[in-house]
């Protein structure tokens, strides 16, 4: 019997020969093969394994990875039939222990689950029913590439916990869901668009102290270098 613990043996992915193509002086020359994501499978018993790993050994956009080989997996793909206490525990490992990123193919998912996943870093969901070689592929490629899966009514719940989230949790303290308060974000423009302190007062009606306590503060909080630097970071991560 397999566990969750590991990811499974498994055979070697299928190998491709280049194809030859014409070189500029007419000679044949090898066609570069594309490449592959590493992928690291870890389900609760066998039966879910194989039927995963039967889906993605067919498909050159994937390798799948040995137990040896799964610290270099750009992706973790784990396969259960629920979201139970002991599978988020290992999904938390996974967040803790390796640098991939983490998806989720699960039989049945309960609405409780979604605040779960989230808190144990898992970038993507897909159902078991829905499981065909294609969205498996998509689900491996896109977590590669950065970007996340979820089925719509899960991305409609999260979406309304978020709403719900910043209506009653931020708003009543003037603040919002990045970094920055609806305050620190103004200065912060103020600072991009060329103002020094006294003008940054003018502009928002406090006083030039205060300006330079909040302007102080961000850069702290943040462990930032200076005004300069916070613009650029509130830029990089879409905060003014």
């Amino acid at each position: 019997m397999t566990t969750i613990d590991t990811p499974h043996e498994t055979a070697v992915a299928p190998q491709f020969v280049p194809a030859q193509r014409p070189g500029p002086d007419g000679s044949a020359q090898p066609r570069v093969k594309p490449s592959r994501v590493l992928v690291a499978v870890y389900a609760e018993d066998i039966i879910l394994y194989t039927g995963v790993v039967q889906q993605l050994r067919q498909r050159p956009e994937v390798e799948l990875l040995t137990d040896a080989e799964a610290a270099k997996a750009e992706v973790s793909l784990m396969v259960v039939d629920r979201l139970t206490e002991a599978v988020a525990e290992r999904l938390r490992g996974l967040r803790l222990s390796t640098s991939s990123r983490t998806g989720l193919v699960v039989g049945h998912f309960e609405a409780g689950g979604l605040q779960t996943v989230i808190e144990c870093g898992v970038a993507a969901v897909l159902r078991r029913s829905d499981a065909d070689q294609d969205r498996l592929v998509h689900l491996v490629t896109a977590l590669a590439n950065g970007e996340g899966v979820m089925p719509g009514d899960l991305l409609g719940r999260l979406l309304d916990r978020v709403g719900n989230l910043q209506r009653t949790m931020l708003d009543p303290r003037g603040l919002t869901l990045s970094t920055l308060t609806a305050r620190e974000a103004e200065m912060l423009r103020l600072v991009a668009d060329g103002f020094d302190t006294g003008e940054i007062a003018a502009q928002t009606s406090y006083s030039e102290r205060t300006v330079k306590n909040v302007l102080h503060e961000i850069t702290t909080r943040l462990g930032l270098r200076n005004r300069a630097h916070a613009v650029g970071y509130a830029m990089r991560h879409g905060l003014i």
